[in-house]
């Protein structure tokens, strides 16, 4: 008996330890409902029950039509995960409601309020009023006398709790804009410096991480809804932001060129509509909070104005309301049922129509890079109102000359990181969009982006074969200050022989957000596709490790990890598969603690690197100074004999010849030392060798005779040169002769 008893209430024991807040009190509300039967006699067109664990009170509201006046019976389904937990059949005759027994023929509601019997409300889980997107269903089937199916209703159970909260996101794009900073600042006290890397995570490893969550979240699989809702906190990674003013500009835009706004706008979705997926389940567009909340004052206001029904614990009636039209109902019963899933379910649960998802990621784009052109133009002015009061930094100085550049890298990284994201609302524009001139900027944006990169992979690839062909390797790319402050955006982070890894991380989002869009709404193709690219980039992660660092290498590879693990558990959520939504939920509630564990590590890893930066000596200040004192010593020893220092750093020098007898050395003290044409770099000259079968006195003797022919010669050439000059004769052509050099030898014998 208790495992059977205890099975339900496993997901809620998972669910219980979720940091979501409990705004809407102990109250249990249905949030919209769908017709279960095609073609019902009994159509319910307003439907909407609360139940108060306080005051034990059943507060609902019915109305709707019946083609035939009949009498019926109801019977109630109460399930939670997917296990039936609660069943009741009752004769609305029996409880007093005179609205409806009989059914009349035309339209009908009733409303009231029933006290539930003490032993039904003890079966009530206390930890279900506080779990955070519940996944309740109540299933209502009216029958006739005959016992057939004429109505049937099915909506969804929640206490107001949810994972789609403001806050996540804040925190979320707080770790992001975190990253930014610290990369921004770490550029900048690199100075330019070429090879200088950025410690993991990076801005982009943090935004791509935030993709990979919001991306599983789009599959076209049976989610539980607790993870639906808190992968859509990640939603502005991929350019999705919920803004009311900008989705009406986007529909008022799809209006003139083409687009159907008949059911699919932002007003709809924001008031009129229920999101009912595929599993059955429900959620509205306005799924916070504070939105149930609100809607549980204003029903309470309403019924407090109206007669109830009240029902004692036996059943019986002691007094009945007159009833009201569904128009007085509680603004969640008005609501039309729209079927979603996948990429459609994903977006509208945000409020953003589907076939706005382009266009708000375009419009978001050119935002950030109008903010970036002007926040770098600021900047350019208050560096020239510093310069001009006192002398930059000189890596700020770099920054003011080359500011032009910077603002063209900044938006270049921009498209970079989000290429993945823009190929995925494009080719989704392509297969559900309806404006045509929203098909054609895709098209054309697409394009740009795309080119852009190819563009920039050629420059790099071109630079990296001139440096190839000049040096031998490309370390060039690394080493020339130019080309990498145009280009090292790229491959900054990767290793010199692995500086071509850009490539494969480029190829790996386009083919990402290709099989999410192309494959959208087939979710067993999504999650095979997607776990092929997931596993042979994370494969080609660990076989090349390409990241300069180590803090680098770890942190892909565990979040690669990550990706990899959440799409294989995505596979439990395929509905061909058939997995019991017990299950479901317990691996839903795993890849929440999984995936934000990683987001709580990587924003730890950024403080800590925050930290070390203030407190640590910059090691690209530090590399500058050991290369400038290197340069100098290595100035010193490439000392040539033509350097003007030469004479006064070269001390007199002696040699010994090893072919003379023990004893001869020759020394010479030279004011000046010619060029080395026989000598070495440093004007040392090895004396000549004795040939074989000469004796050494006679070496010498010749020696320094030629000695004396050179120095008389040169004593006589002077003279002649200053006789000629006296008679007024031009003085004869000089030819080129040897230095005057002291050769002294001195024999010891």
């Amino acid at each position: 008996m208790w495992p059977s008893a205890a099975t339900p209430l496993l997901p809620l024991l998972f669910l219980a330890a979720l940091p979501a807040g409990v705004l809407a009190g102990d109250v249990l509300e249905t949030t919209g409902f769908s017709q279960c039967v095609s073609d019902p006699q009994v159509q319910v067109t307003a439907f909407n029950v609360q139940y108060n664990k306080n005051t034990r009170n059943l507060v609902f509201d019915l109305a709707g039509t019946s083609k035939v006046a009949q009498k019926v019976t109801a019977e109630l389904v109460v399930s939670a995960y997917g296990k039936q937990i609660y069943t009741r059949s009752f004769d609305p005759c029996s409880l007093g409601l005179s609205e409806i027994c009989p059914v009349p023929a035309g339209t009908f509601s009733t409303n009231g309020e029933l006290p539930i019997p003490s032993q039904y409300a003890s079966e009530i889980p206390a930890i279900a009023f506080s779990v955070p997107d519940l996944a309740g269903n109540v299933k209502m089937e009216l029958k006739n006398s005959d016992g057939q199916a004429v109505g049937c209703i099915e909506s969804t159970v929640g206490n107001g709790s949810t994972l789609q909260m403001p806050v996540i996101s804040y925190v979320a794009g707080g770790i992001a804009l975190a990253a930014l900073v610290f990369s921004g600042i770490a550029s900048i006290a690199a100075g330019g410096h070429p090879g200088a890397s950025t410690a993991s995570p990076t801005f982009g490893e943090v935004v791509g991480h935030f993709q990979g969550v919001a991306m599983t979240g789009m599959l076209s699989v049976n989610y539980p809804q607790v993870y639906r809702s808190f992968t859509t906190n990640f939603a502005f990674s991929t350019g999705l932001i919920s803004w009311g003013g900008l989705q009406n500009s986007i529909d008022s835009f799809r209006k003139h060129t083409g687009g159907n706004l008949t059911d699919d706008n932002y007003p709809y979705l924001k008031n009129q509509a229920t999101l009912v997926y595929n599993d059955g389940t429900t959620n509205t567009s306005s799924s916070s909070s504070s939105s149930f909340l609100r809607r549980g004052l204003d029903s309470a206001l309403h019924l407090a104005a109206r007669q109830s029904v009240h029902v004692n614990d036996n059943g019986t009636s002691t007094s009945i309301g007159s009833g009201s039209s569904s128009s007085s109902s509680s603004s969640g019963t008005t609501k039309q049922s729209h079927l979603v899933s996948g990429i459609e379910g994903y977006a509208e649960a945000l409020s953003i129509p589907q076939a706005n998802t382009f266009m708000t990621i375009l419009l978001v784009w050119a935002i950030i890079v109008a903010a970036i052109i002007v926040g770098i133009l600021l900047f350019k002015v208050i560096l020239e109102a510093w310069g001009l009061c006192g002398k930059l930094p000189k890596s700020l100085e770099s920054w003011r000359k080359r500011y032009w550049w910077r603002m063209a890298k900044a938006i270049v990284n921009l498209i970079l990181i989000l290429y993945g994201a823009w190929t995925l609302w494009s080719i989704y524009q392509f297969t559900a969009g309806d404006s045509w001139a929203a098909q054609v900027l895709a098209g054309v944006t697409w394009g740009v982006f795309t080119l852009t990169l190819a563009f920039f992979t050629w420059r790099i690839w071109r630079k990296a074969q001139y440096f190839k062909k000049l040096e031998g390797d490309t370390s060039g790319l690394y080493e020339d200050k130019e080309t990498w402050v145009k280009y090292s955006l790229f491959y900054d982070n990767f290793q010199k022989k692995y500086w071509l890894f850009f490539v494969p991380v480029i190829v790996y989002m386009f083919a990402r957000g290709c099989v999410i869009a192309g494959a959208n709404g087939h979710g067993t193709v999504q999650v095979g596709g997607q776990l092929i690219v997931e596993a042979v980039f994370l494969i080609l992660l660990l076989w090349t490790r390409p990241y300069q660092r180590k803090s680098g290498k770890w942190i892909n590879i565990v979040i690669h990890v990550v990706r990899v693990v959440s799409v294989a558990c995505i596979l439990v959520f395929v509905e061909e598969l058939g997995i019991a939504q017990t299950t479901q939920t317990i691996v839903g509630v795993i890849l929440i603690v999984v995936q934000a564990v990683l987001t709580v590590v990587l924003a730890i890893l950024i403080a800590v690197n925050a930290l070390i930066t203030c407190i640590k000596e910059n090691p690209h200040r530090r590399a500058r100074k050991e290369a400038e004192k290197a340069n100098m010593n290595r100035d010193f020893d490439n000392l040539t004999p033509l350097d003007p220092r030469n004479s006064m750093l070269m001390e007199p020098m002696a040699q010994h010849d090893t072919s003379y007898k023990p004893g001869f050395e020759t020394s010479y003290k030279p004011s000046f030392v010619p060029s080395p044409v026989f000598g070495d770099g440093k004007g040392r000259y090895d004396p000549v060798p004795a040939r074989e079968g000469t004796p050494a006195s006679s070496v010498r003797k010749s020696r320094f005779d030629e000695h004396a022919n050179l120095v008389s010669g040169a004593a006589s050439m002077g003279m002649r040169d200053r006789s000629t000059s006296q008679r007024g004769m031009s003085p004869p052509r000089q030819q080129p002769r040897l230095p005057d050099v002291d050769f002294g030898y001195v024999d010891r014998r």
